[in-house]
């Protein structure tokens, strides 16, 4: 799958990967940040973004379109950071590939399975018909109705694109994003192990990452260190940007 993406910079390459129902949008300000020494490419993985829609959606997959990504691009030993969803993206191509790559970065995530928690989310979209939408405004205070957190709801918005006929559609495939929402919430993590540097990065107030997760993570990540950051829920980069770049720069350094 030929994925959408940006770069910036030259220098030794880092690739960020957005995390569910996000895109590579979300990263550009710490991305321009990093150009200043790094060549840095932000993907839109799969079924987000402006990359292309599938009916297939798994880790595995992601996976492997990264794999695919990488060679077609010729870049050789890059650090890859990942946000949630796109940071187990990210330790499922470690562990199948330890050898094509040099360092690893999970934002606020951990090998582990998780609970479904987005059914509100979930609800709140489906409450919107996009090609009815007369205004991104009218969109808001649809999903205000569910969603009161104003963060979420920008976050969720910059999903709704406009056509050039004026009608509204959303980025991410929704229909395939629900239908497996468990398995992806569930997945853990294939077998294998990363033995290089990898930074684990949790908000203080986030509940993604909780100390007795800290075993399955060494397991396959031995050589892993783990820095919270403080005041910050599970989107780290965005409520802490300063702190989590900073975090991020120092570990990435040769």
């Amino acid at each position: 799958m030929e994925l959408n993406y940006k770069v910036l910079g030259e220098g030794k390459d880092l690739i960020i990967l957005h995390g569910l129902f996000g895109s590579l949008d979300n990263w550009i300000s710490l991305a321009k940040q990093w150009s200043e020494n790094y060549k840095v490419w932000i993907i839109d993985q799969r079924n987000h973004g402006r990359s292309p829609h599938s009916d297939d959606f798994s880790y595995e997959l992601m996976a492997n379109d990264l794999w695919e990504f990488i060679e077609a691009h010729q870049i050789d030993q890059p650090i890859i950071l990942g946000h949630s969803m796109g940071g187990k993206t990210a330790m499922e191509f470690a562990v199948q590939h330890p050898d094509q790559l040099s360092k690893l970065i999970v934002v606020d995530i951990a090998p582990v399975k998780y609970q479904v928690h987005h059914y509100k989310i979930l609800e709140a979209l489906n409450s919107i018909q996009p090609d009815r939408l007369e205004s991104r405004s009218e969109a808001d205070n649809k999903l205000m109705e569910l969603i009161p957190e104003f963060g979420v709801r920008q976050f969720l918005l910059k999903n709704l694109d406009r056509k050039s006929d004026g009608s509204y559609a959303w980025k991410f495939n929704l229909p395939v994003l629900e239908r497996e929402i468990v398995p992806i919430s569930e997945w853990s993590i294939s077998e294998g192990v990363f033995e290089k540097e990898c930074l684990f990065v949790k908000g203080e107030l986030s509940n993604y990452i909780l100390p007795e997760y800290g075993l399955e993570i060494g397991n396959k990540f031995p050589a892993y260190q783990l820095e919270e950051v403080k005041g910050a829920g599970h989107w780290v980069h965005a409520e802490k940007s300063e702190e989590f770049y900073q975090i991020v720069s120092e570990f990435m350094k040769d």
